[in-house]
């Protein structure tokens, strides 16, 4: 047992993926934000409360350019637990379910209704929703886009492996690591 332990202690950090500008079609793209409560984004989680600014600013700018917004929730929220920073609109869809918000919901069915073919995922909890969401869009076929600024933890040990295990994991090379404002909408 010591053995394992003491290889544990010793494994090397790889070096963090490479960050990509994209460009992506409005009208192929949803915007998914996930698990942005005010039960899981608040003082505990002070890395989400802080990107709250820019993913408030990615949310008009994909409003803006008509692109397909869902929202996700944990087991136990309302729609009203939604940060006020990022409130739906009439009209935005809202799914609910645990980390894999493909599971027993009907966001593969939205997705599929309105052409998309690209997801941009924000939110928290990173090794949870986020990884879990994107895991199950990559198996789905979907180009999946996370922005690096855009998913937070309680710890940022959690962030960085999320993002490591889309971009190196069997499933999810189809997976780009950006930051918000790398991203551009087409026209």
């Amino acid at each position: 047992m010591d053995t394992i332990v003491k290889e544990w202690e010793t494994v090397d950090i790889p070096p963090p993926p490479a960050l990509k500008k994209v460009v992506v079609d409005p009208g192929e793209t949803a915007l998914l934000i996930l698990d942005i409560q005010t039960t899981n984004c608040n003082e505990k989680r002070p890395r989400c409360v802080e990107q709250l600014p820019a993913i408030q600013e990615l949310l008009i700018t994909a409003r803006n350019a008509n692109m397909l917004v869902v929202y996700s929730l944990t087991r136990s929220a309302q729609k009203e637990d939604i940060r006020k920073e990022v409130t739906p609109e009439k009209g935005e869809y809202v799914v609910q379910s645990g980390v894999d918000k493909f599971y027993q919901t009907e966001l593969e069915s939205i997705l599929e209704e309105n052409n998309i073919k690209t997801v941009i995922l924000v939110g928290t909890s990173a090794h949870g929703a986020v990884l879990h969401t994107a895991a199950g869009a990559a198996a789905r076929g979907y180009t999946v886009i996370v922005p690096v600024d855009g998913l937070s933890a309680g710890l940022a040990y959690c962030e960085q492996y999320t993002v490591w295990h889309l971009t190196n994991a069997p499933g999810t090379k189809n997976t780009v690591v950006t930051q918000m404002d790398w991203i551009t909408m087409k026209g």
